[in-house]
């Protein structure tokens, strides 16, 4: 199967603040790891440099006067009324370049999409993408133009169907309200609960309204949740949903926030889980649209989205890091020096517990939608 690989180094030069969360360094760092074990060399393989989104893909989504504002405070300097538009605080910073970084993500996002619906390549990734908490005319959650509603949104003008899998540990809001009503676009989204975390949605009883009820899912998980949970989770889940939905193309949004060394969340995944699931969405999936997504402890992304990328061209790239990458970044936190991470199971009553109130989730959703 042919792939495609969309990244630019312009992606890096950008920053949200010394202290956010959220650093495009981490897309650097996964390329740069992802090179350091020749997996972009690969005779099935094409790299593409993206072109930033025009106005009109963005209007796809957003509001227009939202996206003025987004120009306007381009400048990295805020504007009269900006905060009313989610812009200028602690998530969602005014900085140098907010709306030429969103629209280079938003674009590469879009690349990604065409790419895979002209049948040029089955698989296509984007690791800066996946932005999806943005809301029409507010930025949201470190997000300020929601690209995966944008890609969905322009697939649907051709006609169709898509089924879009989230597995951020934050609940993939944005996308499901923009898609509450449609039939057109499954939603799945596996999480973090919201009673625990950000922004506090995606419980199991919103499955839609109108001529959408039934095609948005979502499984929150409890607090400590590990891989072998996710994992049920998701084979309970996904694969049905998406054979009896039957998409044209698959969206997905590969966020390693669960990672159990993760700072801002509190699940307790890791690489073997994540890789797992990222095989699970390969066997279900027609054509394929990968979208990075959150991961805040840099390593995570590198490593993880590096595993992500060897799986979508069928390849086992060996444990040990490449010398020259750890030569090249050496405070970057790689301390194990090796690509997968150590297992981490839970046991006991505290396990025990977790895995019936998943059990107790599952039911609820078969009773619901299969």
């Amino acid at each position: 199967m042919k792939t495609a690989f969309i990244y630019s180094d312009d992606f890096a030069k950008f920053s949200y603040g010394p202290r956010h969360p959220l650093k495009p360094f981490r897309l650097k760092l996964t390329y740069e790891l992802i090179k350091a074990y020749c997996l972009l060399s690969l005779p099935n393989m094409r790299l593409i440099e993206p072109k930033p989104a025009e106005d009109e893909d963005l209007l796809l989504f957003h509001a227009r006067d939202y996206i003025e504002v987004l120009k306007d405070v381009d400048h990295g300097i805020d504007v009269e009324d900006a905060e009313s538009y989610g812009l200028g605080y602690g998530d969602n910073p005014v900085f140098e370049g907010v709306y030429e970084w969103s629209g280079l993500v938003t674009g590469a996002s879009l690349q990604a999409a065409e790419l895979v619906d002209s049948g040029e390549v089955g698989i296509a990734f984007n690791i800066s993408g996946g932005l999806h908490h943005g809301q029409a005319s507010r930025a949201s959650g470190f997000c300020y133009v929601n690209d995966p509603v944008i890609v969905i949104s322009s697939l649907l003008k051709r006609g169709r169907r898509v089924a879009y899998i989230d597995i951020d540990v934050h609940h993939s809001d944005g996308v499901q309200e923009a898609f509450y009503r449609s039939d057109k676009v499954l939603t799945i989204s596996i999480h973090e609960s919201g009673r625990h975390l950000f922004p506090g949605t995606g419980f199991e009883d919103e499955i839609g309204a109108g001529a959408g009820k039934g095609y948005s899912v979502n499984v929150p998980l409890p607090f400590s949740a590990d891989d072998e949970l996710f994992v049920f989770a998701f084979d309970s889940v996904v694969p049905p949903l998406v054979e009896k939905f039957r998409p044209d193309i698959v969206v997905s949004q590969l966020g390693v926030d669960s990672f159990v060394t993760d700072p801002i969340a509190h699940l307790n995944c890791t690489t073997n889980g994540f890789s797992k699931i990222v095989g699970r969405i390969k066997e279900v999936s027609p054509k394929w649209v990968a979208l990075g997504g959150g991961g805040y402890e840099i390593t995570n992304p590198a490593k993880a989205w590096t595993l992500a990328w060897a799986i979508m061209n069928d390849i086992e790239p060996p444990d040990e890091l490449p010398e020259s990458f750890l030569k090249e970044y050496p405070l970057e936190g790689f301390r194990s020096g090796r690509l997968r991470d150590k297992e981490y199971v839970l046991g006991g009553i505290e396990k025990e517990t977790m895995r019936k109130e998943v059990e107790k989730v599952m039911i609820n959703l078969r009773k619901r939608l299969l």
